[in-house]
């Protein structure tokens, strides 16, 4: 990767940032040290720009397309839908399923000139980013939604849709929870990775590593990485072979302390992919540090202003409909029923009728998917492939106490067992604000274990974490802050597991069927299991579907009803 062949140039350079930064002291609280350096001015206060703890406090966005090729990439790619010939006869084609992959397929077909039908089986929005109302009015979400600057094409479709201020970025920082550590004032301890402005990548950060001694010594980082000198020397070609390798197996053969996997890669494997070191895929970690730190403002965060289906999935929704294509709504299929040559004839509904189309695209979870296939299908070695792939099990809860308790406007990494990233969402979400009470919401993963428990018992566990975390704040006797409600969100199977070797299982969006496609953060592109991957795979099926209709080997339908009787 170039990432890695950057590290080595500026490697040398270590010696001075060190020298150069080492006296300022940015790490493990966030009450003495780092209100002292809030209130120097200078340089310093140039470097490093983030609120105190309970402080609210949003920042512009990032200038992706001036720093980021990728980032003008996805506009260029964007582009070429606009600038295909028109189509004298347009497709109709059948999408599957209204999350981000759907939506952005239905998007970027309509800005080709065809005409998407998008069949939504909920009445909401949103896929894996789904979220409702309960009876209070609060809204409950699937999951705990951050985009990176290293997004490029979940950014250009912000852009495209002329909703960009509906990101509020956070601070350029990695924050990591200190479980059972306190601050001087009795609080809980973070311990932040600072990624200075002025610096490009990968300079900033190298320095964001280097300045934070409370997570990893010197030693350990050195040791780290001399672990990744292949990485450096082979590149994408080593990194796509470490699929065969766990973290931890990857972690011991290039001989990298076991405390870096355990402060560390812990956390981090359950904020990729909700599961543990020990199974999740090296080349995962690998692809993610390349994503996010190649890029000078990959790794900074947003959150979206409010809930995800009205406030990015209806403009992706809108825009399609604007250009003639349509949404419906509780359209759940029963069958994909088949011509004589195996292509799609049309899609049978739970209600009776059947949709006809030109073409498919499916947005079917791998596990549904895979039931729905046609029995003529499941011998083709392509489809044979997706016995390989099955969802990962994933817990999003919702905690509402009845007054603030102090966290930090950003997502949080707990380092707990049983936690993956957590965040107050009354603090960080302009759509769920209230300064008075807290809303937190966290990841509760690995979900193995806990899919089959009840709401009651994986709330008792989540708050016996949490007063880990809120020592000064939460109290088994009650005499803390005061949980009002919670929801407790189960997904069975959400995105793929990307335990090890399963690269090869993932399926490109071009099937053998001539006029059926796929996507969905399981098919084959570089983001994997994220918003991203879903989004650029709608992209990449749509591109497809496009360019066959230009070739002419999609075999049109006579012009007739959509929805006909059974």
């Amino acid at each position: 990767m170039v990432y890695y062949g950057r590290v080595i140039i500026v490697g040398c350079l270590a010696g001075n940032l060190v020298s150069a930064f080492v006296p300022i002291t940015v790490v493990g609280t966030e009450s003495a040290g780092s209100s002292r350096l809030r209130g120097r001015s200078g340089a310093l206060s140039m470097i490093f720009d983030y609120p105190a703890p309970g402080v609210r406090k949003d920042y512009p966005r990032p200038p992706l397309e001036d720093t980021s090729q990728n980032q003008r990439e996805a506009a260029a790619f964007s582009q070429t839908f606009l600038d295909m010939p028109r189509p004298s006869r347009p497709l109709k084609v059948a999408v599957i399923g209204a999350g981000l992959a759907g939506l952005s397929c239905a998007k970027y077909l309509s800005d080709a000139g065809h005409n998407p039908v998008v069949l939504e089986a909920r009445d909401v929005l949103g896929g894996k980013v789904a979220a409702w109302q309960d009876k209070d009015g609060d809204w409950i979400e699937t999951g705990l939604h951050i985009f990176f600057g290293a997004y490029p094409n979940v950014n250009q479709m912000f852009t495209e849709l002329g909703i960009r201020d509906r990101l509020q970025w956070k601070s350029h920082s990695m924050i990591f929870a200190m479980p059972g550590q306190q601050t001087a004032d009795g609080f809980q301890r973070f311990s932040r990775f600072d990624f200075p402005d002025l610096l490009p990548a990968p300079l900033n950060g190298l320095v964001a590593i280097l300045l934070n001694n409370e997570m990893l010594t010197f030693p350990e980082k050195i040791q780290f990485g001399i672990g990744l000198i292949p990485a450096i020397l082979f590149g994408q070609k080593y990194v796509e072979e470490c699929d065969s390798l766990t973290v931890t197996e990857w972690m011991k053969k290039q001989g990298v302390p076991d405390r870096v996997n355990d402060e560390v890669f812990i956390a981090m494997a359950k904020a990729l992919n909700f599961i543990d070191p020990d199974n999740l895929s090296m080349t995962v970690v690998l692809t993610a540090l390349n994503r996010f730190l190649q890029e000078t403002h990959g790794s900074k965060m947003a959150f979206l202003d409010g809930p995800p289906p009205t406030r990015l999935c209806q403009p992706m929704a809108d825009h399609m409909i604007a250009r003639g294509g349509e949404l419906r709504m509780n359209q759940r299929i029963s069958s994909i029923l088949l011509n004589n040559d195996k292509t799609v004839r049309g899609l049978k509904m739970q209600d009776g009728s059947m949709v006809e189309a030109d073409a498919y695209v499916s947005t079917m979870p791998v596990d549904v998917l895979k039931l729905m296939l046609p029995e003529e299908w499941r011998s083709i070695p392509y489809f044979e492939k997706l016995s390989g792939l099955t969802g990962v099990p994933v817990i999003n809860i919702h905690l509402w106490f009845d007054r603030k308790l102090t966290t930090v406007d950003h997502l949080l990494f707990s380092r707990s067992p049983l936690l993956s990233v957590y965040a107050d969402m009354s603090l960080t979400c302009k759509g769920y604000r209230d300064d008075d009470k807290s809303m937190l919401e966290l990841v509760f993963a690995p979900a193995k274990d806990w899919i089959g428990r009840s709401d009651e018992d994986i709330i008792d566990a989540t708050m016996g974490e949490l007063y880990r975390l809120f020592p000064n704040e939460l109290a088994r006797d009650g005499s803390g802050a005061k949980l009002l409600k919670y929801a407790v969100v189960k997904t069975p199977l959400s995105v793929y597991e990307a335990t090890a070797g399963r690269e090869m299982y993932r399926p490109v969006q071009t099937t053998p069927i001539l006029n059926f496609y796929l996507a969905g953060c399981f098919t084959k592109q570089k983001y994997l299991a994220s918003m991203e991957g879903a989004t650029f795979s709608g992209k990449l099926a749509a591109r497809a579907l496009a360019d066959a209709a230009i070739a002419g080997t999609i075999p049109l339908k006579e012009k007739e009803s959509s929805a006909v009787a059974a």
